[in-house]
């Protein structure tokens, strides 16, 4: 964390202390954060979707079970038989080891291994590949894989709603483990994943999204809800990560909005890894040792999780400009507001942390191993039982009047909800928010070189860059190697080159 206006930020600490769609949320140039922290209050809950006794079973966002089958053996592809399927089929694949990339543009395609004495079917990048698997698809199931050696991302969604990513072992597959973006309406949960070298869980650009009974570490970030909405992350057990669990507004990306944000019933433990991200990004400037890190987002509700042994902070709280690689938007509110911190156990926290947050404890006069840190001048935060914790900047956060959010079960919506419909015009907006701005915002670093920096490499010259982006050459020592994208097809990588290069924000 820089910290960089530490002096005035310390004074005030010292002294007393939106888009639901991609639409909405672009149509105005400023945001206004919820003005409640109890997100029980002033919200449309989605209905009980879930059975009475024996009536129904449960459906998840993907819809009922595919009638039509498809069983993919050792040796053979899954490629060719995602190619081979109609929309509504479940292809089956056997254990074994399946080394390729697996595109699926279909709706409601099952994607399941099957598991034989323990044995899972393996999709092996081998160290070369980028990705294992891309959906573009609504209604997509990924469950049952174990997929590792993969350069870029294990399971990406590409602006697909309605998908459930669950139980697969993900090791070592580059930048992101899973990676829902732009997607709304999806479950991630009960998967394994480490050795990710961003988030082995990103929830990017997305809406109404449940994260629960997943198994992170060894990575850079546990979970990360980055400028997303409505999304509850719950019952994981995350530890030995750089950061564990992360709500954040990144600036410089189409959506400009982190708000309805549930953290709760999570083992949160000994996330003190070195951070081994990409230089320059984000992520790489968080301390290794923060528990929980808030940057940003809008009503947060942090709740009845075991937060232990995090050597800088257990929930560490702060605005854009109190943290490292962030550029500078706008239209982006760089406060957090509306954050709640409920009754939640921590223990051992801040026993090592870091002097920025030593230098804002000198100016509150106040020595301790932080378990709270709040340095930001967001407003209508509180704090329930602030007497168990140890705090710092936490002066002007009121008592919560709640202390619970036992009425909101999920933020999932009835299911499934439409597929995302896709004007011509629109083909080369939604596959760049859809593929490329997991690794390009406007002005600043995430994996890959700015827009700012790709339109003065290519003023005037889509087709040199639909050209570059099917077939990418490494050109910077500091940045991975960028995948080829030929697989959108020549029309879609030429819009996409169009927009990119139109782009003002």
């Amino acid at each position: 964390m820089k910290f960089n206006n530490l002096l005035v930020a310390g004074l005030v600490v010292a002294a007393g202390a939106a888009g639901y769609y991609y639409s909405e949320s672009t149509n105005s140039s400023a945001t206004t954060a919820p003005t409640s922290n109890d997100p029980s209050k002033g919200l449309s809950k989605p209905a009980d979707t879930s059975p009475s006794g024996s009536e129904k079973p449960i459906i998840g966002p993907a819809g009922e079970v595919n009638k039509i089958e498809i069983t993919v053996n050792a040796g053979e592809s899954i490629q060719a038989a995602v190619k081979a399927a109609e929309p509504g089929t479940t292809i089956n694949i056997m254990p074994g080891t399946y080394s390729e990339t697996v595109y699926i543009d279909k709706d409601n395609i099952r994607l399941i291994g099957v598991i034989e004495q323990g044995k899972r079917a393996t999709l092996d990048g081998l160290g070369k590949l980028n990705d294992a698997i891309l959906y573009s698809g609504n209604n997509v199931v990924v469950e049952n894989l174990h997929i590792t050696r993969y350069k870029g991302n294990g399971i990406m969604g590409q602006a697909g709603n309605n998908f459930e990513i669950r139980n697969n072992v993900i090791v070592d597959t580059g930048i992101y483990g899973v990676f829902p973006q732009l997607g709304t309406n999806g479950v991630v949960e009960y998967n394994v994943i480490s050795g990710i070298e961003d988030a082995a869980i990103y929830i990017g650009m997305s809406d109404n999204v449940h994260v629960a009974h997943n198994h992170v570490f060894d990575s850079v970030a546990g979970i990360e809800i980055e400028n997303s909405r409505h999304a509850i992350v719950e019952n994981n057990n995350v530890h030995n990560n750089t950061g564990g669990i992360l709500a954040f507004v990144t600036p410089g990306l189409a959506i400009k909005t982190t708000y309805d944000v549930i953290i709760r019933n999570n083992f949160i433990n000994d996330n003190n890894h070195d951070n081994f991200g990409a230089p320059g990004s984000i992520v790489a400037g968080i301390p290794p040792g923060t528990g929980i890190l808030v940057m940003a987002a809008d009503r947060v509700v942090i709740e009845s999780n075991i937060i232990t042994n995090n050597k800088t902070a257990g929930i560490l709280i702060v605005d854009h400009g109190s943290a490292a690689n962030v550029s500078d938007d706008p239209e982006s509110e760089p406060n957090p507001d509306n954050v709640s911190v409920l009754d939640n156990v921590m223990l051992n926290n801040g026993y090592q942390t870091i002097p920025e947050i030593k230098g804002l404890m000198a100016l509150e006069l106040k020595y301790v191993e932080p378990d709270v840190v709040h340095v930001s001048e967001g407003s209508g935060s509180c704090i329930a039982n602030r007497s168990r914790y140890k705090t710092v900047g936490v002066g002007d956060f009121a008592d919560c009047d709640f202390d619970n959010t036992d009425k909101i079960i999920t933020y999932l919506l009835d299911t499934p909800v439409a597929a995302r419909e896709i004007a011509p015009s629109e083909r080369g907006q939604i596959a760049y928010l859809g593929v490329c701005s997991g690794c390009h915002s406007y002005n600043g670093r995430l994996i890959g070189p700015s827009i700012q920096t790709i339109q003065a490499l290519y003023f005037e010259n889509p087709e040199g860059l639909a050209a570059y982006i099917t077939k990418p050459i490494k050109k910077r020592d500091d940045y991975p190697e960028m995948p080829s994208q030929a697989y959108l097809g020549e029309e879609t990588l030429q819009a996409v080159a169009e927009y990119v290069l139109s782009r003002e924000n």
